[in-house]
């Protein structure tokens, strides 16, 4: 069993997709993101995952009353990141109802906070490591780091982080498949850690789920071939349910 997590991205309070995380090339998909999340419930979603694309800029929660109100209408497992860079913002998001809040750009650049934040709140925390090559990518993906991916799990792994959800920017929202061998080489550094691993970037087709759920993923993220039709939802929920 694999979880699917079908992606809401928002940016100026509408539901949009990016090209490998480039904010000049947006299609907006919805204008009331809570609709659409709805209908992802509707075809058998039991997990959202959502990104506020103006907070990953900002460092701020600009969409916030917008992801408070899709966790709100749909009642459904909802993660949210961008822009989470302090203690304050995690416990909003947790105390509005949100049941896991994901760290990316302050997983890498503060160390102290990311230490905090994994003995605070445990399993309702997650690092989003976004990777571009064999390296991180920060600041809503406008830079990229020194700091390989397998060097960055084994430090958080130390922090008692338990939960990554690991984007290849490459294949981010071109419908080109993700990159199995990427997430079959990451699990293999971190076997037998229990860390979870969740994949997004890329997944274009039924047999692209068929592939991560076999490679040992824990979940998998779904977002420009769901908007586009190129997958059925409902299909892919039962795929993922095993």
């Amino acid at each position: 069993m694999m979880d699917l997590y079908p992606a809401v991205d928002l940016l100026g309070g509408k539901a949009v997709r990016l090209m490998r995380g480039d904010y000049e090339q947006v299609t907006v998909y919805g204008a009331y993101p809570e609709e659409t999340a709805l209908t992802m419930r509707d075809k058998g979603a039991s997990h959202i995952h959502i990104v506020d694309l103006d907070g990953a800029r900002t460092g701020e929660t600009p969409n916030f009353e917008t992801v408070k109100a899709i966790k709100a209408a749909t009642g459904l497992f909802c993660e949210v990141g961008g822009g989470v860079r302090s203690m304050d913002v995690i416990e909003r998001y947790l105390a509005a109802g949100l049941d896991r809040v994901i760290v990316g750009t302050a997983a890498v650049k503060d160390t102290a906070f990311l230490m905090e934040a994994a003995a605070e709140y445990g399993h309702r925390l997650a690092v989003g490591a976004d990777i571009r090559g064999d390296y991180l990518a920060v600041e809503g993906w406008t830079e990229t780091t020194e700091e390989t991916v397998a060097d960055f799990l084994k430090r958080i792994l130390g922090y008692g982080v338990r939960t990554v959800i690991c984007t290849d920017i490459s294949k981010d929202g071109v419908l080109a498949g993700p990159n199995a061998a990427l997430y079959r080489r990451i699990l293999s550094e971190v076997r037998g850690t229990g860390m979870a691993l969740i994949a997004s970037g890329g997944v274009t087709r039924l047999q692209d789920l068929f592939t991560l759920r076999d490679a040992g993923l824990s979940g998998a993220i779904i977002g420009k071939a769901y908007y586009t039709g190129a997958i059925d939802l409902r299909q892919a929920v039962r795929l993922c349910e095993g």
